[in-house]
């Protein structure tokens, strides 16, 4: 698509950081303009979001986000929402308009937890590891295709959840992802300190490895710069996993992959809440953009050869009946 294309021609590459096996390219922008509208987190603090369920029964794949706050709200791929009956991450980047109630589609990441521990949700300084991102980005784009929803695989997160959480050796009651980060917060908080955004950065590429596993764009640097951190543990928890190990493919370069994504084929959706939803329909990539207000807000692309190194190490453990139970029946 155009817009894509021009994005990504009017971006220049900054340094390349390092720590252990993540690497980090930034990528800059043009302008040190002031975002539109509000972050997930820093609406939150302000008080002019709740978030909930969608009623007192539930719905594990929806939720209610009310905006009474005079700015549209800014909600990324991926972002980590806890309390009331499960914990959840967002399937896809959303803009919440200003003044308004939405549903907006999610997916669980604590298995074994389906009870009130809060009447509304608040935030986490943490998102979904990239791994699961890829794998549900490419569910989220299948599920538009067939079916016009935005639904992802959910057996299948929490079974990559249960087997990354087992390989990591974190154990938990409730198979939350959440316990992963709880458990390597001390290494996690290492490469998070080892990596810092540049002036004018929008947007960075990452690579576990020397292998390259994906990018993030945003529209304005002060968005790159409040996500910086969830994407760099997002990322980090990916790589400390992978720590053991080695590539056996040819890596491509950074121009090489933003060129992949430009001629990607995509396909185009009505947004939840404001704009218009990319999907990138490709064999190597995975990943979406979301388009409003005459430019990309966000964009985030996976290379889904080099995303599938964890799925390729898993055993073939599946979702306990219980569990399959639990959210086939919600």
């Amino acid at each position: 698509m155009n817009i894509i294309n021009s994005t990504i021609d009017g971006l220049s590459l900054g340094k390349e950081t390092g720590f252990k096996n993540l690497s980090v390219t930034a990528l800059l922008g043009r302008t040190e303009k002031e975002p539109d509208y509000l972050m997930l987190d820093e609406s939150l603090q302000s008080g002019t979001v709740t978030v909930k369920e969608v009623s007192s029964e539930g719905s594990v794949p929806d939720l209610i986000f009310e905006n009474r706050g005079n700015r549209a709200v800014l909600l990324v791929d991926g972002e980590e929402l806890v309390g009331a009956k499960q914990n959840r991450i967002l399937n896809i980047t959303v803009l919440v308009p200003a003044k308004s109630t939405i549903t907006i589609p999610v997916s669980c990441v604590v298995a074994g937890r389906w009870a009130h521990s809060s009447t509304e949700f608040h935030s986490e300084d943490r998102a979904f590891y990239a791994a699961g991102r890829a794998r549900k980005a490419a569910h989220i784009s299948d599920s538009l295709r067939m079916s016009g929803t935005r639904r992802s695989k959910q057996g299948e997160i929490w079974e990559d959840i249960a087997v990354k959480s087992a390989r990591m050796g974190t154990h938990s009651s409730t198979d939350a992802m959440a316990d992963m980060y709880v458990n390597h917060n001390n290494l996690l908080s290492e490469y998070m300190a080892a990596f810092q955004p540049e002036d004018n950065q929008v947007g960075a590429v990452f690579s576990i490895n020397g292998q390259l596993r994906g990018v993030e764009i945003f529209d304005f640097s002060n968005s790159m710069k409040k996500l910086f951190k969830k994407l760099i543990g997002s990322y980090a928890l990916d790589a400390i996993d992978d720590a053991t190990e080695t590539s056996n493919t040819e890596d491509i370069s950074v121009k090489k992959f933003l060129n992949n994504i430009k001629n990607a084929d995509c396909s185009s959706y009505p947004a939840v809440g404001e704009g218009e939803d990319i999907r990138i329909n490709d064999k190597k990539i995975s990943g979406g953009a979301l388009i409003a207000r005459d430019r990309i807000i966000h964009l985030c692309a996976f290379n889904s050869i080099n995303s599938t190194t964890q799925q390729d190490h898993q055993d073939s453990t599946l979702v306990s009946a219980s569990r399959r139970g639990r959210f086939y029946n919600v």
